[in-house]
């Protein structure tokens, strides 16, 4: 075993260290090895890299480094992303250093019976695939890998974000697919990674057209033509949007949202492939061509057992609500070969968050997934297991002041089960939630609470809360109970809101 060491292109007065055991990691452009201590990696690319490539390369680690890193908010991406740090050089061959993942995107356990998997990476196919949680005993994933349902909208907030300040700074992933994105359903944390194959248009081209289940439809039907031909799509902005969109389809159902059923007769598999993926391609839940809509193809026999409330008719992703069904319907229907119509990723973060506060707690606590989103219907059941929810459920509409003393609908609702959390960006407009959060604006400010069969809204940290239905004030450390068609302004100030209470069942 050799330990072997090498010199920064950049500033050739730092040198780093790296373990030869002659037997590397392999990725697909490159060799990676260890640092003695396992803080960082060297990776090394096999093919001669051209003038450009390094130039890509010396940006990424310089100007693109310091511009996510070294200003507000650059902590929060640090975690985000395995960014290379520096560029290297050993002999003839060029090479980057890539800061260790987190331990978390690490296996502890693996498969269920058996330790194949134990300290291996997360790559997210583990997550994003029925068969690993229904399959056969020896391939199915521990329970204590997988989290609950509630993680995975977390964990694609994180990956819409680094989508979001990826296309803000005009660059481009090229190559966004769950073998670029580690992720943590336990600790509800992503990395994207691979971040050396940065695209900037005009100015540092793709080396990948993508991974096949994330490639684009019109990169697919195009990839038959010259690199220089007009009409070749390559990938781009647009190109990430749909495989951010895929990622979010298969973390929140566990399948692929373009492989169904469809069939076109083709000479050979990679024709076929070409035109399910590419020019043909089709959303299995298309709400007026169900051609595409044989599940069996990715689940087989399992298909019932995990979607016991589908009978092939209906959509299951009706079940992410109604934030969700919105942009999955623009981006593989509308935007599937229209790719001006995709959603941006700060669409996705949005309406992930807007749907986090529309969760149940499933009243069986044996229930796998454990979380369910309210689905507005008479008689409300975990999709999951089929159990009947038996609480009442208040549901909160927020209104905003669009001229004094005139109140408009917000889209935006809050659904309370027994200690609901109430925070600063409920209360004001002004409040964002995203990566900027203070931690002050993280503090809760109130919380729901059932108490001698009524519903309660303990009032913590708001300096002003009424009830405007009864025209009393409620102070700090006093409640207000939430009854059928009262209103509530959380606040006097203009940024303020004011909710309507319902309460179902």
């Amino acid at each position: 075993m050799n330990t072997k060491t090498v010199k920064s292109i950049i500033d050739t007065t730092k040198e780093y260290y790296y373990v030869d055991n002659g037997d590397p990691m392999r990725g697909g452009m490159k060799d990676v090895y260890f640092s003695p201590d396992k803080s960082y990696v060297v990776a090394i690319y096999r093919d001669k890299q051209d003038a450009n490539s390094i130039d890509r390369l010396k940006n990424i680690v310089t100007k693109y480094f310091d511009s996510f890193f070294k200003r507000e908010g650059g902590n929060y991406y640090k975690e985000l992303y395995s960014w290379p740090t520096d560029v290297i050089q050993e002999n003839d061959k060029i090479g980057i250093i890539v800061p260790c993942y987190s331990k978390n995107f690490f296996f502890k356990k693996g498969y269920q019976d058996n330790d194949l998997l134990k300290g291996k990476e997360k790559d997210g196919k583990w997550f994003s695939s029925a068969k690993f949680r229904t399959g056969k005993s020896r391939l199915k994933l521990d329970k204590s890998e997988l989290g609950n349902w509630l993680s995975y909208f977390q964990v694609c907030v994180n990956i819409s974000r680094g989508v979001k300040r990826m296309h803000s700074a005009g660059l481009a992933h090229s190559d966004l697919s769950y073998k670029n994105v580690l992720i943590d359903p336990v600790s509800k944390k992503a990395a994207i990674i691979d971040i050396d194959g940065l695209v900037v248009p005009g100015l540092y081209p793709p080396d990948v057209i993508g991974t096949a289940d994330f490639i684009a439809p019109e990169v697919f039907s195009t990839k038959h033509l010259p690199v220089n031909d007009p009409k070749r799509k390559l990938p781009n902005r647009l190109t990430d949007l749909h495989a951010l969109a895929v990622l979010i389809y298969m973390y929140l159902l566990y399948r692929h949202p373009l492989r169904g059923g469809n069939y076109f007769g083709a000479l050979d598999s990679d024709e076929e492939e070409d035109l399910l993926m590419g020019s043909k391609a089709l959303f299995i839940e298309h709400p007026t061509d169900a051609s595409n809509r044989n599940f069996k193809r990715e689940y087989g026999d399992n298909e019932k057992k995990f979607y016991p409330w589908t009978d092939l008719k209906t959509t299951p992703y009706l079940i992410t609500g109604p934030y969700l069904k919105k942009l999955f319907d623009q981006a593989f229907i509308k935007g599937l070969h229209n790719p001006k119509e995709r959603p941006p990723a700060v669409m996705w973060e949005e309406a992930l968050i807007k749907t986090n506060d529309l969760k149940l707690k499933c009243s069986n606590n044996s229930c796998d997934q454990q979380w369910f989103i309210y689905n507005n219907t008479k008689v409300t059941k975990c999709p999951f297991c089929g159990t009947t929810y038996k609480n009442s459920i208040p549901v909160l509409d927020f209104f905003y002041q669009f001229k004094p003393n005139i109140w408009k609908p917000e889209n935006m609702r809050l659904v309370v089960y027994n200690n609901t959390t109430l925070h600063a960006w409920h209360v004001s407009r002004d409040v964002i939630r995203n990566e900027k959060l203070t931690s002050d604006d993280k503090l809760r400010v109130g919380y729901f609470a059932y108490h001698n069969t009524k519903w309660l809204l303990i009032n913590e940290r708001l300096p002003y809360l009424k009830d405007v239905t009864n025209n009393k004030i409620v102070n700090k450390g006093e409640s207000i109970e939430l009854i059928d068609g009262n209103k509530i302004l959380l606040s006097n100030e203009k940024s303020g809101r004011v909710v309507t209470v319902t309460i179902t069942n």
